[in-house]
C-alpha cells in the first residue's frame, strides 16, 4: 500500500524541517509532498534541500497562496497521477502528531476508504484548548453533522487518509470550499459516494512556533457552505415525497463502520 503525505505550506520554514523528518520516522516508506504557496520565508529551498537526501520527498511550488483545499486537491492529483494507493492530510505546524500516522492509515487496509483522526471520539484530546474554542469547533461540528447526516464526530478535523479508490470517483475538481468548509464538503461528498468512513482519536495541540492560518472568513465560509448544502440536501428529500417515494438516504454500505 503505498501512501503519500500531503503538506501544504505557507511560510512554515521553522517546521517544515521537523514535521518530515518525524513523518519519514512514523513511515519510513511513504512518499512526502509539500505544496508550499509562495512562501517568502524559504520553506520550499528547505524542502527541496531535504528532497536532495530523500527521494520520497517532493515539492510542488505555488506562485501565490491559493488556499488549503486547492493545495490538497492538487495534491491529491499529484498522487493519483503516480499511482498512490492511499493520500494523507497533515498540517505542517506539528498540531497533528506524525507519530500517529500508522494508526491513521491502519484501517484503510482493511476496507475503510475515508479514516479521520478525531478530537471527538473516546480517547481524542485538545490539551489548552479554552472554554469558547472547544464551544465553537465541537458545535461546528454538530451543526454540520446534523444538517448533512454526516455521522461522524469531527467533520473540521484535517488529519485524515484517503483511499485512492475514493477519490478517483470524487470528482475533485468541483470541490471548491476551503479552510474548514473543504473538510466538511469532503466528508459529506464521501459519504454521498457510499463511502466507509471511521475515526481514529487523535491529540490535537496548537503550534508552537509560526503564525496561524485561522481566521474568521474560513469560519463563516464553512457555516454558510453547511447550510447551503443542508438546504440542498432537504430540497431533494421534498422533491422525492412529491414524487411518491421515500428520500434517499445518504448510504452507508452494508457490513462498513460509519
Amino acid at each position: 500500500m503505498r501512501v503519500l503525505v500531503v503538506i501544504p505550506t505557507f511560510n512554515e520554514a521553522e517546521n517544515i524541517d521537523r514535521v518530515i523528518g518525524a513523518t519519514l520516522a512514523a513511515l519510513p516508506e511513504a512518499g512526502v509532498l509539500v505544496v508550499d504557496d509562495g512562501s517568502p520565508d524559504g520553506t520550499a529551498e528547505r524542502v527541496e534541500k531535504l528532497g536532495q537526501d530523500h527521494p520520497g520527498v517532493h515539492l510542488l511550488r505555488r506562485a501565490t497562496k491559493s488556499g488549503l483545499g486547492s493545495a490538497y486537491r492538487t495534491g491529491f492529483a499529484w498522487g493519483m497521477e503516480r499511482g498512490y494507493d492511499v493520500m494523507v492530510e497533515m498540517d505542517a505546524d506539528l498540531s497533528h502528531d506524525p507519530a500517529a500516522l500508522p494508526e491513521l492509515i491502519a484501517p484503510v487496509a482493511q476496507g475503510h476508504e475515508v479514516v479521520i483522526g478525531s478530537r471527538y471520539v473516546p480517547g481524542g484530546s485538545i490539551p489548552k484548548w479554552k472554554f469558547h474554542r472547544h464551544l465553537l469547533s465541537k458545535g461546528g461540528n454538530v451543526f454540520a453533522s446534523v444538517v448533512l447526516g454526516l455521522r461522524v464526530a469531527d467533520s473540521t478535523a484535517g488529519f485524515r487518509a484517503y483511499a485512492a479508490t475514493l477519490l478517483s470517483r470524487m470528482e475533485l475538481d468541483t470541490v471548491r470550499a476551503e479552510g474548514y468548509g473543504f473538510q466538511i464538503e469532503m466528508t459529506y461528498r464521501a459519504r454521498r459516494a457510499g463511502a466507509s468512513i471511521v475515526e481514529v482519536p487523535i491529540r490535537f495541540v496548537d503550534r508552537e512556533v509560526g503564525e496561524s492560518k485561522m481566521s474568521s472568513a474560513i469560519v463563516v465560509e464553512a457555516l454558510l457552505l453547511v447550510t447551503w448544502w443542508g438546504l440542498g440536501r432537504a430540497l431533494r428529500g421534498a422533491r422525492q415525497l412529491v414524487g411518491g417515494r421515500r428520500p434517499v438516504r445518504d448510504r452507508v454500505p452494508v457490513g462498513h463502520s460509519q
